[in-house]
């Protein structure tokens, strides 16, 4: 077993498919506001409020100090985007990541 690693007791493994339901639907949420003219703060704020709708927070949100509850990563920037003022441009690619803790998981 790799250090670090957590086993789930049956009756918890419900809670976390509920999370990773959660963070799913709040990506397709999301898609539909992915278009030019949109901000990455704009999008960490819908992401936020539809997985907080749901019964989730974010995971992100922060953790070790991290401002935001989403990263949002446009163009050549790899992962872990700090959503800002940067608008949408059309041709633009983002990236963005969303993870949902619902009841600790």
């Amino acid at each position: 077993m790799s250090k670090g690693m957590t086993i789930l007791k049956p009756e918890e493994i419900p809670i976390m498919a509920k999370a990773c339901k959660v963070a799913a639907q709040t990506l397709e949420h999301v898609e539909s506001y992915l278009k030019p003219g949109i901000t990455t703060n704009e999008i960490d704020k819908i992401a936020d409020d539809f997985a907080r709708s749901k019964g989730a927070i974010s995971a992100p949100l922060n953790y070790k100090g991290y401002p935001k509850a989403t990263c949002t990563s446009v163009n050549e920037v790899v992962c872990h985007g700090v959503p800002d003022n940067t608008v949408l441009k059309d041709g633009d690619i983002i990236n963005v990541d969303i993870t949902a803790i619902v009841d600790g998981f």
